[in-house]
């Protein structure tokens, strides 16, 4: 179908619409009853947010005061319980004091029943620990009796103890960072001073009982250091640093905070990004407070309890008007019907497209299989060159042997002669290796590898370069080990790899006024051949493996050497790889697989 039919179709349908449109024109009365339903609705959404907004409010502050009660509530009775527990033991002190059978004790200096009694001492009075000490400071009683034989001559409560005729308290706090609190009192015979009585009370257990419950409480002693506390690492900081250490984690946190507060009053501080209240409580002890953090969720939960139901109620509301508009919709499903009868012959021209795409794509069938057949045409274009590149190098040295055995016969040097002419035959012999190897690889696979001797056929790829080396006079050095290198492969393939690489090397050296090519072959993990020029380098790495890439003048080379040469090494189970020296020139390394004593028997 063209574009101009398409259009007029368009434009039919479109006039047909309007026509069917104009027919269902709504009467005065039933837009006058669509505006009112509308309206309607919009006067119920104010009403529902006005109604939230005004309930949001009220019970907000509602539910926050009795949360504020309760926490007020409940810190009086914390600190009470707290003062309770000093009061008990501070008499304790004075009491032991003046028992006779400690001070009998520290007189004749036999403790063996000290520290029972102080065991049934502590069982009644429920101190954490009752220790006796000596003029000295060494606890010669102890209701723990690891502690027994320890000094606490240092410590502030025994020092205070001894200059004070009262009872005295101190706060320390351990290695462990729990606040340890002390009462300790002299005991004195006759105006002697014989020692110390000390009764340790157990205020941890408050903040045992803490951890159980929602809210944080810590209290703070007359420096404002806290030394109770619900949050353990809270312990010896002051409640600046303490809060600094509860910010939200991360930006979801903060932003989850910054929007959960309209259900709140504003926060007294935050923890762990929560916003919570804060109270305070003095307790009549040293200077002593304690404050409590009661977060708002309960507030929260309740308030959204209630607006729950409300927006539950106006939803039910809204959906009954939503249903009543929704009834109109049944009127655009004929218009949809009629619809449906262009979209059914639209289906229909896309169907004749697909059938259409398929007989093209039967088509780009056919023009693959003709591409596929230009890829074998290709392939065996560069064989033929491969054959060629090949085949090039014995040529050249069978050439240079025939002039020489020429120029002995001329000489009358017939047996010098004879072993150009072996040279020859071994050329010859090598040609036709060449091309079997070639056909080989042109049917990947058809080889079969053996025990290879990586000097013998390292010397032989000499021996093949030797007339183009004495011609160009290049001095070359080599490192070969004194052992036997072998690996499992193809001679001719491996020395097919060794001349290439010499002959690149050869002639990346025609400039240099002193060419100097270096051969190492090093055996480890792996036979590794490295060959080395000072000549100019490689400027282009990336491209160096590509068929038909060269460096090279035109008539020099098509650039398949090192393509041929990676494919050989890769199917030898090795990789030939490239870089430039330090200094100057180009490094080629061929690194193949040993062939180990154990590989060799298993063959």
């Amino acid at each position: 179908m063209s574009e101009d039919g398409a259009g007029r179709n368009l434009g039919r349908m479109s006039e047909k619409r309007a026509q069917s449109d104009a027919d269902r024109v709504p009467t005065p009365r039933s837009a006058t009853t669509g505006w009112r339903a509308r309206i309607l609705i919009a006067f119920l959404c104010t009403v529902a947010a006005v109604t939230i907004w005004v309930t949001n409010s009220a019970l907000t502050d509602r539910f926050t005061a009795n949360t504020r009660n309760r926490a007020e509530l409940r810190l009086a009775l914390y600190s009470a319980n707290l003062q309770a527990e000093l009061s008990r033991n501070a008499i304790v002190p004075q009491l032991l004091a003046k028992d006779p059978a400690l001070i009998g004790a520290l007189h004749s200096g036999d403790y063996s029943q000290s520290t029972a009694r102080l065991i049934s001492f502590v069982e009644e009075i429920g101190a954490a620990q009752l220790m006796l000490m000596d003029g000295d400071g060494r606890i010669v009683a102890a209701t723990d009796r690891t502690k027994l034989g320890g000094s606490n001559r240092q410590t502030e409560f025994f020092i205070n103890a001894l200059r004070s005729n009262v009872t005295v308290f101190s706060e320390t706090r351990s290695e462990a960072g729990a606040f340890r609190f002390t009462y300790a009192r002299r005991i004195d015979n006759q105006g002697q001073a014989l020692g110390v009585i000390a009764v340790d009370v157990d205020l941890q257990k408050f903040e045992r009982t803490w951890a159980g419950i929602s809210d944080a409480v810590f209290v703070t002693n007359s420096e404002g250091t806290i030394i109770l506390a619900s949050e353990p690492r809270w312990r010896g900081l002051t409640e600046a640093d303490a809060l600094a250490r509860q910010p939200a984690d991360g930006a979801i946190e903060r932003a989850i905070r910054a929007t959960a507060d309209w259900t709140a009053l504003p926060a007294d501080a935050y923890l762990r990004g929560e916003a919570v209240m804060r109270k305070d409580a003095r307790i009549p002890f040293r200077g002593w407070s304690m404050t409590s953090f009661t977060t708002y969720t309960s507030v929260r939960e309740r308030v959204n309890a209630v607006l729950a139901l409300e927006i539950m109620g106006f939803a039910i509301l809204l959906a009954l008007g939503f249903y009543v508009l929704s009834r109109k919709t049944a009127l655009r499903m004929a218009l949809f019907q009629r619809e449906s009868a262009s979209l059914r012959a639209l289906n229909q021209r896309l169907q004749r497209e697909i059938a259409e795409r398929e007989r093209m794509q039967e088509s780009l069938a056919v023009a693959e299989q003709s591409l596929a057949q230009s890829s074998k045409l290709a392939a065996l274009g560069e064989m033929s060159a491969a054959i060629s590149h090949e085949l090039n190098q014995p040529l050249a040295a069978m050439k240079t042997y025939l002039a020489g055995a020429r120029l002995l016969v001329k000489r009358n040097r017939p047996d010098e002669a004879l072993s150009s002419f072996q040279r020859l035959d071994d050329l010859i012999e090598r040609m036709g290796q060449i091309t079997k190897q070639l056909k080989s690889y042109a049917r990947k696979g058809g080889t079969e590898f053996y025990p290879v001797e990586m000097r013998e056929a390292l010397n032989s790829a000499l021996g093949m370069m030797e007339p183009q080396l004495r011609q160009r006079k290049v001095r070359i050095s080599k490192i070969v080990p004194e052992e036997p290198v072998r690996v499992m492969g193809d001679r001719v393939r491996i020395e097919q790899v060794m001349i290439n690489l010499f002959r690149n090397a050869l002639d990346a050296t025609r400039g240099e006024a002193d060419p100097e090519i270096e051969i190492i072959l090093a055996a480890g993990e792996t036979v590794t051949l490295t060959v080395r020029d000072n000549g100019p380098g490689i400027e282009n790495l990336d491209d160096l493996f590509e068929p038909f890439f060269t460096t090279k003048q035109p008539g020099d080379g098509v650039g398949l050497g090192l393509a041929i040469s990676s494919g050989i090494v890769t199917d030898l189970g090795g990789r030939l790889t490239a870089r430039n020296g330090q200094g100057r020139g180009a490094v080629f390394e061929v690194q193949l697989p040993i062939l180990n004593e154990d590989i060799e028997a298993a063959e």
